[in-house]
């Protein structure tokens, strides 16, 4: 069984006192359900479990009265044995509640009764139910927790990397040493591996089970069209077409020299007006994470994000490289990259990096400046350059001999390297992007 980070936060959450019923939102098939039922299973007496997207129905519950009592009886007749609610011993599971704005709406009585715990677990909160009825968000009555896929340190979890491996890589860069020869090169090893299997569940415990890359190739483009059916299915009428063409044109938006996303790239002479909707729905929904340019490089970063201006990342970079074209697992695998190099990594790092929480942004001026990412690091605004191998840093030397004007004095190489500094840039190796955890 795969271990997650999540585990830990609901065992939080369940510890605090007077806790508020919880929401847990992700994308589809991220691991939200399986989390969420171990830990009730875990933790609680009694499960009472429900399942909107499977069973419709189930939202004629919370058709009517929504009093707490209402509810128990209502759902004790539906379940029978499968519904006990004791009080402090219950947890009530209410999976895909997206898809019964009436059950979310719900958690505003269940957190004043107080009596049973209420965890929802949410894959298109950001885009279905709520559109014509805002007013049903029960706000304040919720807390809410973004789930992901797994990230690198839960990849390396899952591939038989122990804390006291990762303790030491925090030291290495702690004191700017390099890591051992062996070590460095199996990270280096676990981190394209990473990169084309993602952190989609399903396809990390196929690789780690079996290390067939073709069956996680074919999850992952199961997956793709899985979303691509939600797309089909939940969007409105008018948007489903331009929603997939904006989704299917990402590859072809990084792959560009100006990775900048552009809407005529999505359709020939198309436009923001036409297209900023589709481009929304596919954010909201978790499958990508923008990242801004800024007009410069200060903090706060946010406060200097030009909205207009961005790039835009899959969430999971092994779902990205799967919409690229056969082959190319392989050649990330043998260390070729061929055209795609650039998009490949900048994408790697852009998911590490939103995964623990980071706002995404970058640096680009028409002189030709540009700087892959920008990020508040150790309360300093701080440049990433990405490498796929190694390559000169012209641009952060360029800001970095300028402080008087873009107020930076610190920047990060991460590439085919080891841990070093040169002056105001230090130099890591590109498995080490997880642990600048530092804000």
């Amino acid at each position: 069984m795969l271990k997650r980070k999540i585990e830990q936060r609901l065992t939080e959450w369940k510890h605090m006192a007077n806790h508020k019923p919880l929401i847990i939102k992700g994308c589809r098939q991220c691991g939200k359900t399986f989390s969420v039922l171990d830990f009730a299973r875990k933790n609680y007496k009694h499960v009472v479990y429900l399942n909107f997207f499977e069973n419709p129905d189930y939202a004629s519950v919370f058709a009517g009265s929504l009093e707490v009592d209402n509810l128990v009886m209502m759902l004790s007749a539906l379940l029978g044995g499968e519904a006990v609610f004791e009080a402090g011993e219950t947890v009530l599971v209410l999976d895909e509640i997206q898809d019964c704005p009436e059950a979310r709406t719900a958690l505003k009585f269940f957190r004043m009764d107080g009596r049973y715990d209420v965890i929802g677990t949410g894959s298109l909160l950001g885009v279905k139910g709520y559109g014509k009825d805002p007013k049903s968000i029960p706000v304040g009555s919720e807390t809410v927790i973004d789930m992901y896929p797994l990230d690198f340190e839960e990849f390396l979890w899952a591939n038989g990397v122990a804390g006291p491996v990762i303790e030491l890589l925090k030291k290495n860069l702690e004191a700017e040493i390099p890591v051992p020869e062996a070590l460095h090169n199996r990270m280096k090893q676990l981190l394209l591996q990473y990169a084309v299997v993602g952190g989609m569940p399903d396809a990390v415990q196929t690789f780690v089970d079996t290390k067939q890359m073709n069956e996680v190739l074919r999850i992952q483009r199961d997956i793709v069209r899985s979303y691509e059916d939600d797309m089909v299915k939940y969007a409105e009428r008018k948007d489903k077409s331009r929603i997939k063409e904006c989704f299917q044109s990402i590859p072809k938006q990084l792959s560009k020299e100006n990775k900048k996303f552009q809407y005529s790239v999505v359709k020939k002479g198309s436009t923001a007006t036409k297209y900023a909707g589709s481009l929304q729905w596919i954010e909201d929904a978790g499958m990508i994470s923008r990242c801004y340019n800024l007009s410069i490089t200060e903090l706060p970063l946010d406060g200097n994000a030009e909205e207009d201006t961005f790039k835009v990342y899959m969430r999971d970079c092994g779902l990205f490289v799967s919409m690229l074209e056969d082959g190319t697992q392989y050649d990330i695998l043998q260390g070729n990259l061929c055209g795609y190099k650039g998009a490949i990594f900048e994408n790697l790092i852009a998911d590490i990096f939103a995964k623990m929480g980071r706002k995404l942004y970058y640096f680009h001026k028409d002189s030709g400046l540009e700087v892959d990412f920008v990020i508040r690091y150790r309360g300093e605004c701080t440049l990433v350059e990405v490498k796929a191998a190694t390559g000169n840093t012209k641009s952060t030397k360029t800001i970095l001999r300028h402080p008087e004007k873009y107020h930076v004095n610190s920047a990060i190489k991460l590439g085919d390297y080891n841990v070093g500094r040169t002056g105001q840039i230090l130099t890591l190796p590109l498995y080490m992007a997880f642990l600048l955890r530092s804000f």
